[in-house]
């Protein structure tokens, strides 16, 4: 009996495919996306902690929102699962262009910011309605 027959893990590939071509053309992620690039986040009161002179420099606003939303949509309301997502799903892949927070960072994004994501999703619908 013959069987469909896989690519081999170790083959090397000359043009490895772009993360880009796993998302869908209308995938939600890519409104999510949209949806963080379009908004005013100092204007909203979104901040994040500044690191020490020898401390690793903080992520985005923008992108921890982004990978907050996108959770939301996608039921995964957990940092550590956040944390899981960014590393293992293409689409978390794809949103946070290959950067992944800990679990520990996207907790404290929540706890900075709960009055300024509250904001975020009301302003980009009043901003739909003036458009």
């Amino acid at each position: 009996m013959r069987f469909i027959e896989c690519q081999d893990r170790a083959q090397a590939s000359l043009l490895p495919p772009s993360i880009e071509d796993y998302i869908a053309r209308y995938a939600m992620v890519r409104l999510v996306d949209v949806f963080g690039d379009s908004l005013q986040l100092s204007e909203l009161g979104f901040h994040h902690r500044v690191a020490a002179a020898t401390g690793r420099p903080g992520f985005r606003p923008g992108d921890m929102l982004r990978v907050y939303v996108w959770g939301y949509l996608n039921q995964v309301r957990s940092s550590q699962h956040l944390e899981r997502a960014c590393v293992r799903d293409l689409e978390a892949i794809w949103l946070m262009r290959c950067l992944g927070p800990d679990y520990r960072t996207i907790a404290a994004f929540r706890d900075d910011n709960p009055e300024a994501i509250v904001r975020a999703p009301r302003s980009w619908s009043s901003a739909g309605r003036r458009a």
